[in-house]
């Protein structure tokens, strides 16, 4: 039978030189830590080093998107008690193009003041988010206006129902204003998320008319 050669004492790393490659490998692991993960998966970025390699956005697209997650987990918990059904799961404009919207969203907002059923008003910081959605039975029609005053801002129109039913109308990036209408696909909540990407505030109005039971902030 081979038995194999034992190593010899000699070969052997010493106590000091096991401290010496641990010490090392934390230091290796705080500073990828530091530079990469904490960018790249948080939006943490202390020594700005994640910027400057693009991981920084990476980050915060990620806790925005988990941010969102949750906000429509709590609104499927929602829907589960309103209708009674147990949910399974949960272009960018030309500087000429938002020029132009925001003429055209101050004119519309001249015809805004009356016919409407419900109006909202809110200002969002830098980096911070909202949503609004109606509550909607399948095939009702809902008209909407909204304008933002101050800056422009990226926005989400969708759906979300019981059975964990999802749905994407329409989205929107660097805009001041939008209008039309939500025909609901099924029972549930439509409606708008908004995101300020811009460095200011931002006053975001939306005017809504039409079938809808409710209108709800839901984030």
């Amino acid at each position: 039978m081979y038995n194999a050669n034992k190593p010899n004492a000699d070969e052997l790393p010493s106590s000091a030189q096991l401290i010496r490659s641990t010490i090392a490998a934390a230091g290796i692991a705080i500073v990828l830590l530091v530079t990469v993960i904490l960018p790249a998966e948080y939006g943490i970025d202390p020594t700005r080093i994640g910027s400057m390699l693009g991981l920084t956005d990476m980050g915060e697209i990620k806790s925005q998107l988990a941010e969102e997650a949750e906000a429509d987990r709590q609104m499927l918990r929602e829907m589960e008690s309103q209708f009674g059904t147990k949910s399974d799961g949960d272009t960018q404009s030309s500087l000429m193009q938002t020029i132009v919207g925001l003429f055209i969203s101050s004119a519309k907002a001249q015809d805004a003041a009356d016919g409407w059923k419900d109006t909202v008003t809110f200002t969002l910081k830098p980096g911070q988010g909202v949503e609004y959605k109606l509550v909607m039975s399948e095939g009702a029609v809902a008209p909407f206006m909204w304008k933002a005053e101050g800056g422009v801002v990226n926005f989400d129109l969708h759906g979300d129902g019981p059975g964990g039913k999802s749905v994407s109308y329409e989205k929107g990036r660097a805009l001041p204003s939008d209008e039309g209408n939500v025909t609901a696909k099924f029972d549930g909540y439509h409606g708008w998320f908004w995101r300020n990407r811009d460095k200011q505030n931002v006053t975001v109005t939306l005017y809504v008319k039409g079938d809808y039971v409710e209108l709800k902030k839901t984030y």
